[in-house]
């Protein structure tokens, strides 16, 4: 069966303009923008189900081996599910753009200019061997992540200039002199490590033990590179905070690793796996069929949800210097041909995506206004000129494969660029032969790559497709060791920080970051500056969608598709909460039916 699940009346919500109160004053939340949905007295988020029952097993699949238990740093391949047994001091709604409510700490001080932030701890917060998570467990994580943590724990934790301690459970954060409002919220993120742990630990290192953590779930049991079993702690300290009410409900949750994504759909049909999130249009509309499907035992459904869907693209490695050429970029754009892929590979079920924060409010969709244009006009001189006249759009093609008008496009723009044709060849504007390779870490993606290198060797450039293992894609990418990659970057409906860990220049020399393209660009550098600093949703508004035309108009990727919500196959032995939140279903929000799972046990 297929069911569409309904998006909650959440997505409507409209922000207050009102800011944040002079005064520094502890509260009970701390939103981006506007006000915090709930007041101080809320019992739980509005799509968790308080009343939950606990218990059961959910078993989900994993296509990427791991040999690491820390995920805090670039070594190694970390295990999927960590999250589940590290705290931190705040928790994110997720029926809202960006507000964070208390959990590690009970309340969060900042003034108005948001120049520093005051936690105070819960007295009853513990970690799993029972030692209390203190003022200098907060300070020992800062210097430790900044140090020695993954390079967006650096970029962020860097701006703290210095740290307060007030109290055993009391901390003052001080940041750097600047207009960066999203500080308090991104250390409130920040993951809490024990300090008396690491004493004895040494943090850089990769480890297969089990690290100290102080969340609902403990690490089971491990099988490296093929299972990791975590268990819900019945003493969790946080089981009955508002944030927590009606979360956390099954007693196991197990991640099995498949060699890959045919492997690990076949264990899902044999009933192996519980719930997998499906994004091949292929395989949603064929790949499922199975007896156990035709009697209803396994369940398909498409659940809408608010946020963008994110840039989803190959991206060029501007560091090559075969991708240095705006121009070239743009060419290599017009010989992707997605009307016909869309076609003939995916039934026709993606749209195309044009831009990085595509369905939302945040695409640059419509020609930049006033405010856009205020932002963007100090680099006039450097930016493309559409930037400033209309709105970016991906080549169209007719379908039929041809591509002859997308072609003619693309030889045209790499002569402009210096590049010509020689016995068949196409020739770089530095007289080498033109030619480049697809890193791959998805067999499933090689026909798109494949597709992709047909059109290209029609112009007369050689590409080769390679997929290896996760290990060395891994490797490769923190090393920005490629020439192109199929990638997703995901956006959230309050960009930040991030945004410079995606795109600015000091990450484009920084191994680890996810700006693979190596975009160095004072533009977007600026754009990023002036959204880290919008005081009030209009202005961050106008601030994303500058810095969309931007990278839109800097040829950084060949834009591929998105599908309209999630799609998930799952065996029908779960219940779930009557709301389904602005950010889309929350599996954490889910528990075992006994009822529908001894009905499953006799179909």
């Amino acid at each position: 069966m297929i069911r569409i699940g309904p998006l909650s009346t959440a997505w409507l919500l409209v922000l207050s303009a009102a800011a944040w109160p002079a005064a520094a004053e502890p509260a009970h939340a701390i939103a981006m923008h506007g006000a915090p949905r709930y007041g101080p007295g809320f019992r739980h988020f509005d799509y968790a189900e308080p009343n939950a029952p606990k218990g059961g097993t959910l078993v989900l699949g994993a296509t990427r081996s791991f040999d690491n238990l820390n995920p805090f740093i670039i070594k190694g391949v970390a295990a999927p599910g960590l999250d589940l047994i590290f705290e931190r001091l705040l928790e994110r709604s997720q029926d809202e753009p960006f507000t964070l409510y208390g959990r590690i700490a009970e309340s969060v001080e900042t003034p108005e200019d948001r120049s520093s932030v005051t936690f105070t701890l819960r007295p009853e917060a513990r970690f799993h061997d029972g030692s209390p998570i203190t003022a200098d467990d907060v300070i020992f994580s800062v210097e430790t992540l900044r140090e020695k943590g993954r390079p967006n724990h650096r970029l962020y934790y860097k701006m703290v200039a210095r740290m307060e301690k007030l109290g055993t459970r009391r901390v003052r954060l001080v940041f750097t002199p600047g207009d960066n409002r999203e500080l308090p919220l991104i250390m409130g993120l920040m993951p809490i490590l024990s300090e008396a742990y690491y004493r004895d630990v040494e943090f850089g290192k990769t480890t297969l033990v089990p690290p100290l953590g102080s969340g609902p779930y403990r690490v089971r049991a491990v099988d490296p590179g093929r299972s990791i079993t975590y268990g819900r702690d019945p003493e969790y300290w946080g089981r009955d905070l508002a944030v927590n009410r009606g979360r956390y409900n099954f007693d196991v949750v197990r991640y099995d690793v498949y060699r890959d994504s045919v492997v690990a759909l076949e264990a899902f049909k044999a009933g192996l796996v519980d719930l997998r999130r499906e994004s091949d249009p292929g395989r949603w509309a064929n790949g499922y069929a199975s007896p156990a499907l035709e009697r209803g035992a396994i369940v398909l459904e498409e659940v809408a949800h608010g946020r963008p869907a994110g840039m989803y693209g190959f991206a060029f490695n501007t560091r090559r210097p075969i991708f240095r050429d705006r121009r070239v970029r743009r060419a290599l754009a017009h010989a992707f041909d997605f009307e016909w892929v869309n076609k003939t590979l995916f039934h026709g079920a993606y749209a195309r995506t044009a831009s990085y924060f595509e369905k939302s409010e945040l695409a640059a969709a419509a020609p930049p206004g006033a405010g856009e244009r205020a932002l963007l006009e100090p680099f006039r001189d450097r930016l493309p000129p559409e930037v400033f006249t209309r709105p970016y759009r991906p080549p169209v093609s007719d379908g039929g494969g041809s591509t002859r008008q997308g072609l003619r496009t693309a030889l045209r723009l790499l002569a402009g660029a210096g590049w010509t044709h020689r016995a068949g060849r196409m020739v770089t504007a530095d007289g080498e032969p033109a030619g480049f390779e697809i890193l791959l870490i998805n067999p499933r993606d090689e026909r798109l790559a494949l597709a992709f290198k047909r059109k290209l060797a029609r112009l007369g450039i050689d590409v080769g497709v390679r997929t290896v293992d996760s290990a060395q894609y891994q490797y490769r990418l923190n090393t920005y060791d490629f020439d192109m990659i199929i990638y997703w970057w995901d956006e959230s409906l309050s960009p930040g920080n991030e945004q410079a860990f995606y795109w600015g220049s000091a990450a484009a020399g920084t191994e680890g970051t996810r700006n693979y393209p190596g975009i160095e660009d004072p533009a977007v550098d600026a754009m990023i500056g002036h959204i880290i600093a919008a005081r009030d949703r209009p202005a961050l508004v106008d601030a994303t969608r500058a810095l969309d035309r931007v990278l839109q108009w800097g040829h950084y990727v060949v834009p591929l598709f998105h599908l309209p919500g999630d799609r998930i196959a799952y065996w029908d032995k779960f219940g779930r909460p009557a709301v389904t939140p602005l950010y889309s279903y929350q599996l954490d929000t889910w528990w075992v039916d006994r009822d529908k799972a001894a009905a499953l046990e006799r179909r």
